[in-house]
């Protein structure tokens, strides 16, 4: 783990991570999707930036149409859907590298749930069952 001095008034005790590690976490929790969930997302692009928004707090964003709203009919010739994950805002939240992974993890799940048309409470249920499983992971 490197802890580096970022100039927008970071923490330096705050863990930072290098673009290819975090890219790689982004991509093993899309490999932690379930198979019968993983193999209906389509036309999705999934990127990492550095920042959220200016005046916004997020980790993550979906933008396109959920995949409960697409047929044959209504989604032809749409660009991709995009999910993107953002780098900082996650970093600053996290305590360690395992922070990190955590809030990756649970920012594509929930980015994910979007796609599937999922809203807030329901994928705030379904992180706080994904966290109770950690927990008893690492018991």
């Amino acid at each position: 783990m490197t802890r580096t001095i970022h100039p927008f008034g970071r923490s330096p005790f705050r863990p930072s991570m290098d673009r290819t590690r975090f890219e790689a976490l982004v991509g093993e929790a899309l490999a932690e999707i379930p198979k019968r969930f993983r193999k209906l997302i389509d036309n999705v692009t999934v990127m990492v930036e550095d920042d959220c928004p200016p005046g916004t707090s997020l980790l993550g964003l979906y933008h396109g149409v959920p995949y409960p709203h697409r047929s044959p009919g209504s989604y032809g010739n749409y660009p991709p859907d995009v999910i993107v994950i953002y780098q900082r805002p996650i970093e600053s939240i996290s305590r360690s590298d395992e922070d990190i992974k955590d809030h990756v993890r649970d920012t594509v799940l929930h980015e994910v749930g979007h796609y599937f048309g999922l809203g807030e409470a329901e994928l705030r249920e379904i992180e706080r069952a994904v966290r109770e499983s950690r927990k008893g992971e690492s018991r």
